[in-house]
């Protein structure tokens, strides 16, 4: 039951977010438009960008990072959901998607390293490589999404896979 009134509520979020921008909006119309008390919004999200957040990494959790194909499927549904992360990456409040987009993909990069090194504990230079091509891949997604309507979402994975690093290509493709 919870679950379905976060995807409700995120629902209406993301059609608020149709018609004006992020910084516009304000829990009271969130719960206005989901029919629900604030009680009841607070119980499930810190405040509008804890929502944003967790429409993003819903959107993310079944995307494997390693996957050139999944990768892709994400991108495409971003662009799908155009509006919705078009304002949300406009909005560069202290809590800005890209930064929650960034620490997700660090932990989901390390945690990817440390299983397949079997091992607790990163060296520095991974860790640095890691960071930053999360940083590059969050930067050029953001770029893609926001200016490119000409390159494919299976190209620009391509791009970034083959910019990946070689230390950490090493570890998850030989």
């Amino acid at each position: 039951m919870a679950e379905r009134t976060k995807i409700w509520i995120a629902e209406k979020m993301k059609a608020l977010m149709k018609t004006k921008p992020l910084n516009k909006i304000r829990v009271t119309e969130i719960c206005r438009a989901a029919e629900i008390e604030r009680p009841t919004f607070y119980y499930h999200f810190k405040d509008k960008y804890d929502l944003v957040a967790w429409i993003f990494l819903s959107d993310a959790y079944d995307t494997d990072v390693l996957s050139p194909e999944s990768s892709a499927q994400a991108m495409v549904k971003m662009r799908q959901e155009f509006v919705f992360y078009k304002r949300a990456y406009d909005d560069v409040s202290q809590n800005a998607l890209w930064q929650y987009m960034l620490e997700y993909f660090v932990r989901r990069y390390e945690q990817a390293a440390r299983e397949a090194l079997d091992t607790d504990v990163l060296d520095t230079q991974l860790k640095y490589s890691i960071r930053l091509y999360c940083y590059g891949c969050v930067g050029m997604t953001k770029e893609w999404l926001l200016t490119d309507n000409t390159t494919s979402a299976e190209t620009v994975v391509k791009m970034m896979f083959s910019s990946m690093p070689d230390n950490m290509k090493k570890i998850w493709f030989g």
